[in-house]
């Protein structure tokens, strides 16, 4: 297959790691990463083990990385590069993975999480405590399912911490998203809930005492329409571990 035909695929949400970027007393925000490992992965995948090599060159002071690819077409190696930037940890361990990391953007692995919201979690579902003169947050974060558009941008994105409570939601509810796995592409759409489901909230509600405003509340939904399937039964799950407003 010509280089050119390769087509680098998209991250899976296990593939993702959440890193906390801002820690505010209302709350903190999160940025999306991959790893070294999954770039490493995605390489072997697409090119093979044999298909592909690094190296690492100093200019300037700089650490750069060269990640090249063998064009079987033009019987050549294809590369391109990208410099590192400082670890506080290993100096020299720090600047290699991120150079390698920062070269295999350039490819085009985990492009697409340029395109994340900002993703902002309130101080209740992020464990922020006050520790001298700053807060911190021993919390940890998960992505637990993301989708893309067919531009590559990413359109749905679930974050859930180590309760494996919803903490975030961007939703595109009524749009029809392509969610590419590996090397096969399915269709998943974001379906609102059935009048049903919407029979069993409100009497979740009503045996809870939990009003729907602080449901929508919590997902970060401004009305509820945008109430999907995912949330719907993650919201149940949380009211059922709720005791009875006449127990309460």
């Amino acid at each position: 297959m010509e280089l050119k035909q390769k087509e680098i695929r998209l991250l899976r949400e296990d593939e993702i790691e959440c890193r906390v970027s801002l820690i505010k007393e209302t709350g903190l925000s999160l940025l999306l990463y991959k790893d070294a490992r999954v770039d490493q992965k995605i390489l072997d995948e697409i090119f093979t083990p044999f298909g592909w090599k690094r190296s690492h060159q100093i200019m300037d002071g700089n650490l750069y990385c060269t990640v090249e690819v063998w064009d079987e077409d033009k019987k050549q190696w294809v590369g391109k590069q990208d410099v590192g930037t400082t670890s506080y940890a290993e100096k020299e361990k720090g600047q290699a993975s991120d150079s390698f990391k920062r070269a295999c953007f350039n490819w085009g692995i985990g492009r697409e999480l340029y395109t994340a919201p900002f993703i902002w979690i309130p101080a209740k579902f992020a464990g922020i405590q006050r520790k001298e003169n700053r807060y911190i947050s021993n919390e940890r974060f998960h992505v637990q399912s993301i989708a893309y558009d067919e531009t590559r941008a990413i359109c749905s994105l679930v974050i859930v911490n180590s309760k494996r409570q919803v903490v975030y939601v961007q939703n595109s509810a009524d749009a029809e998203v392509k969610v590419k796995t590996g090397k096969s592409e399915k269709k998943s759409v974001e379906k609102g809930i059935t009048k049903s489901q919407k029979r069993k909230l409100e009497l979740e509600l009503e045996r809870t005492g939990v009003s729907l405003g602080m449901v929508l509340e919590r997902y970060h939904l401004k009305k509820e329409d945008e109430l999907t399937e995912s949330i719907y039964e993650q919201a149940m799950k949380d009211l059922k571990v709720s005791k009875s407003l006449d127990a309460a």
